[in-house]
């Protein structure tokens, strides 16, 4: 029997809340990249808000796996209330064939996106144009997780249906390592963002490597919510 996206987040949710040296910090983990508040659990689960200040601050014991699977079974309930797009989020990721700590996130739009629109939604300053101004989706990646675990085919996997896209790439300190790996995979991306830093901390060769392979660099510093918001209003 085949498991839909649903059962399989789950899956990954109960383990990984289960398998935490402090669940709390990763049930707030997921309450939060599922964009729920407190509250909003809170009402799902008919406890009150302090129940899961509490569980989520460790001030409660840990939550046995009753707790946990209610908890999971709630977010999902209301992200499919909501539309499902975390679920399908998640489940684009897998039908790539990455871990959803590797990719973060990976989607395709139904038309040419033109860069500056797709840097507005993430709060992005170009640093040097490319040789396209358009893209057609985006791959974000943590970076440190797609260089030491990712084959040459594997990282080239990370461009989904078509190279039109833009990589961005998390946890960057100066931007040398994706940039150095994105040299030996052809041909390269429309757009590549470099997520967590500011301009005066990128490495010296970035700007020159991009106008080299013909893409558009760019920097972001948003909170990582706030970049993945952004991306799904493009889609």
């Amino acid at each position: 029997m085949v498991r839909g996206p649903r059962a399989e987040l789950a899956e990954k949710m109960a383990g990984e809340i289960a398998l935490s040296d402090a669940p709390g910090e990763t049930v707030r983990k997921w309450r939060t990249d599922f964009e729920v508040s407190q509250t909003g659990l809170a009402d799902a689960l008919d406890v009150s808000p302090s129940v899961v200040s509490d569980y989520e601050s460790g001030r409660r014991d840990n939550p046995g796996i009753g707790v946990v699977r209610r908890v999971v079974s709630a977010l999902l309930d209301i992200d499919e209330r909501r539309g499902g797009e975390h679920i399908r989020q998640h489940a684009r990721v897998l039908s790539a064939g990455f871990d959803s700590d590797v990719v973060h996130d990976l989607g395709e739009y139904a038309a040419n996106v033109p860069l500056a629109q797709f840097y507005d939604a993430i709060g992005a300053t170009e640093l040097v144009g490319g040789d396209a101004d358009t893209v057609a989706g985006h791959t974000v990646i943590n970076s440190i997780a797609a260089i030491t675990r990712l084959s040459s085919d594997e990282f080239y996997q990370l461009y989904g249906q078509s190279t039109n896209r833009a990589l961005v790439f998390t946890d960057v300190t100066r931007g040398e390592s994706p940039l150095v790996a994105l040299r030996v995979v052809t041909p390269t991306p429309n757009a590549v963002v470099l997520h967590g830093l500011e301009s005066d901390a990128l490495w010296d060769h970035a700007v020159d490597l991009a106008r080299i392979d013909g893409f558009s660099l760019a920097v972001a510093d948003a909170e990582m919510d706030e970049m993945l918001a952004g991306l799904r209003e493009l889609r």
